[in-house]
């Protein structure tokens, strides 16, 4: 089996992630998984796409992922994955679908206006 290279997005994150076979090592910025992601919830969903599909131990995973937050960072992952698994099997695609895993989050961060304080909030109005 060749190597398998996706890419995954979500806000300003960007995830590339190579699968090759192996025994389960999941290596995120030439870090380990674990040290990368710290909490349940982010290790949660990077994993999910391999739970659902068990292949949970099958495949060696590179990641190499920048920009965004370390949650947005997670779920970039989570899509790079989800594509892998279906590149892979694209019987894996019935499992993936319904969760919702394929579809890449278009929810961006609205840019400031001008004269506003922020996206949608206004200065201080004052009557007099």
């Amino acid at each position: 089996m060749e190597v398998i290279h996706k890419i995954g997005r979500r806000k300003t994150a960007v995830a590339r992630v190579y699968v090759s076979e192996g025994k389960g090592n999941i290596t995120v910025n030439k870090k380990d998984l674990k040290d990368y992601f710290t909490t349940g919830t982010l290790l949660y969903k990077v994993n999910q796409p391999m739970m659902l599909t068990e292949n949970e131990g099958n495949f060696d995973v590179k990641i190499n992922v920048y920009g965004g937050g370390i949650t947005g960072q997670a779920e970039a992952i989570r899509l790079a994955l989800s594509r892998a698994m279906v590149a892979l099997d694209e019987e894996n695609h019935g499992a993936l679908k319904p969760e919702g895993l394929l579809t890449r989050d278009p929810r961006m961060v609205e840019r400031k206006k001008y004269g506003q304080k922020k996206a949608r909030k206004k200065f201080q109005f004052s009557k007099r």
